[in-house]
């Protein structure tokens, strides 16, 4: 029994049900249905049941309302990239006091989920080649429910490859880097890092050696290299700039901005980018290496997953 009386069988369960979340919302079956695919309403499914998170439907429903409750704040998290992070923290400074604005870099999947989950506001992703990134990309965001009202940002094509210790330089080639018999630090297997490495390889026909341990970012895996704990990792030139690593390109790839479509117009979304295209952020890209921004603002055309 809680202090206002309440048992726990009493307290409202934190899932509704289809007919509970329609009439919590006032509206029919039917349109419910339709809102889960087009609309992006939260929901999951289990055992073949939808489901809709109490808090989760309130937060969508404050979001929706004249523009978003929540325009004071941009979540975003996804890939991890230094030019990004340092536009970012800028921004962050100079934003007013009460507004919230935060990176977390983990990686293209696990920032998709949580964007499909409503739980982050923008993700940056990286998956493949850049040549195959308009395709690629709309497959991706295909796997997440409500990914139809979503839109793609191009931010930047980047050198994409190994970074490598100062000992093993000079290094041409993967077959090259092999054959030293590195120390390998890996990515995760959500990570556009890890899952460019794993092509070029796979492309190259050869096999990674066994890896000692695995990097949570891409930052992260620079510095364990840069500090000994191993001879190589996959990452951007950038990134093995900022920890003055050596680097092996391994080829290009597209860096992209994922929202949806509402966020795109919100202010503290337009002031990133805004940020992104500035002298400033633009010198930065061009002392860590490794960027092209031409492509910066551009919507993919088929950026949404429809």
């Amino acid at each position: 029994m809680s202090a206002d009386g309440e048992s726990p069988q009493d307290a409202p369960s934190p899932y509704l049900t289809v007919r509970e979340a329609a009439a919590y919302l006032h509206l029919n079956e039917k349109t419910l249905y339709a809102m889960i695919q087009d609309s992006g309403i939260p929901a999951t499914k289990v055992t073949g049941k939808w489901l809709f998170p109490r808090k989760l439907l309130d937060d969508w429903l404050l979001e929706s309302t004249h523009g978003g409750v929540l325009a004071d704040r941009l979540l975003i998290a996804g890939s991890d990239d230094p030019w990004l992070a340092h536009s970012i923290a800028r921004l962050a400074q100079r934003a007013d006091d009460g507004t919230l604005i935060a990176y977390s870099p983990c990686g293209t999947r696990k920032g998709l989920a949580l964007l499909a989950q409503r739980r982050a506001n923008a993700c940056p992703i990286h998956w493949g080649e850049a040549q195959h990134a308009t395709r690629r990309h709309a497959l991706l965001l295909r796997e997440y429910t409500g990914s139809s009202n979503w839109v793609m940002v191009q931010l930047a094509l980047r050198e994409q490859g190994v970074m490598l210790s100062r000992t093993l330089a000079p290094v041409t080639t993967l077959q090259d880097l092999f054959a030293r018999q590195p120390v390998l630090i890996q990515r995760g297997p959500g990570a556009g890092s890890q899952h460019f490495f794993t092509q070029a390889c796979a492309a190259a026909g050869i096999t990674a050696p066994e890896a000692v341990q695995t990097a949570a970012t891409e930052r992260e895996a620079a510095f364990m290299v840069a500090s000994g704990a191993g001879d190589c990792a996959p990452g951007t030139r950038a990134a093995a700039g900022e920890f003055n690593l050596h680097f092996l390109p391994l080829g290009s790839e597209a860096l992209d901005l994922v929202m949806p479509r509402t966020l795109y117009f919100r202010a503290l979304l337009q002031q990133l980018l805004a940020e992104l295209t500035s002298d400033d952020s633009r010198d930065l890209a061009e002392r860590l290496g490794g960027y092209d921004l031409a492509p910066l603002g551009r919507l993919r055309s088929d950026g949404g997953a429809a």
